[in-house]
């Protein structure tokens, strides 16, 4: 058996943490539509529990980034990557920023506008990740 390393944990902590962030929000979009059939009340309580493991998905998501950035010294790479590279970091941001409105939004904008920003901009941020790590 192959014996682990650092850029190993580093990638697999890095894929955990997307699996959790992405899948949960794809898992969240196909299961509050019927909670909120059957029990209106479910979709607040299913989504603040979502939110207590999403959220620190995300801040290791933000810390393997960064370990990720460092360990591929992003200056020595070409620069179709690094344009590649700000371009993750862009959606990464927005992913993070739309999430945020949406679990502090009151109004069905605010949710749906953060909800709809927020899983999109991650499937983009994940797919451009695929496309850094398979170059």
């Amino acid at each position: 058996m192959l014996s682990p390393t650092a850029t190993t944990i580093r990638l697999f902590l890095h894929v955990l943490s997307a699996c959790v962030w992405v899948g949960g929000q794809i898992t969240l979009a196909g299961l509050v539509p019927p909670l909120r059939r059957a029990v209106p009340e479910a979709t607040k309580v299913a989504a603040r529990a979502f939110n207590r493991v999403a959220w620190p998905a995300f801040g290791v998501l933000l810390v393997t980034g960064i370990w990720n950035l460092v360990a591929v010294k992003v200056a020595d790479t070409s620069i179709s990557y690094q344009v590649t590279v700000f371009v993750k970091l862009v959606l990464v941001a927005a992913s993070g920023i739309a999430a945020f409105i949406h679990t502090q939004g009151r109004s069905r904008m605010a949710l749906a506008v953060g909800g709809a920003v927020g899983a999109l901009a991650s499937l983009a941020a994940l797919f451009v990740g695929v496309l850094l790590h398979a170059h």
